[in-house]
């Protein structure tokens, strides 16, 4: 079958394409800090200003050139073209379904909750280390920052300081301290 009577994606859900990191817990919402929300605002704002129009000026360069089914710039920049709405699409489905969540703001700060900035003592080795808990597109671990659904922040979520949280590692079963909370 000709390619032009195909759609791309019949359900038109993008989240079957996602890894798993990113995907939202069924029925969930999508919690983001506000320094999360606008960083997706802007890589949507650059590739709908910026990446996609020069793309689209590429395209249509390359297919004034002629035959395009032997045509480089046209074949690569037609899947770029699809590439950029792809990401549009999903940014824009993210954007919408985003509860931005103000970690400045929250109430009870002597537990751990969504934002919130958690240094942790393995009770192992005595290693510390500090992690803040965000959305799912915002977490980036090199950063500190995790997912608020990882194996790691469902055991934080609702600690306080001094206690003892264990949860299920890669490298096994791990018990740590929850040794200071701040919320910024």
């Amino acid at each position: 079958m000709n390619k032009a009577f195909v759609k791309e994606n019949e359900g038109g859900d993008d989240d079957e394409e996602l890894s798993p990191t990113l995907r939202l817990p069924p029925g969930s919402k999508n919690y983001m800090t506000r320094r999360g929300y606008n960083v997706l605002r802007e890589e949507l704002d650059h590739l709908v200003r910026v990446e996609r129009p020069k793309m689209v000026e590429t395209v249509a360069w390359a297919a004034s050139n002629g035959d395009r089914s032997e045509n480089g710039d046209y074949i690569y920049g037609k899947k770029r073209l699809r590439e950029i709405d792809r990401r549009i699409r999903f940014l824009i489905k993210r954007i919408e379904s985003a509860d931005v969540v103000d970690p400045e703001r929250q109430q009870g700060i002597d537990q751990v909750f969504f934002g919130a900035t958690v240094t942790i003592t393995d009770l192992d080795g005595g290693n510390e280390q500090r992690w803040q808990i965000v959305g799912v597109d915002e977490a980036d671990a090199s950063a500190g920052r995790i997912s608020w659904i990882s194996p790691l922040a469902r055991a934080l979520l609702k600690a306080r300081e001094g206690d003892v949280v264990r949860f299920m590692s890669p490298a096994g079963m791990r018990e740590l301290e929850v040794a200071a909370i701040q919320y910024e």
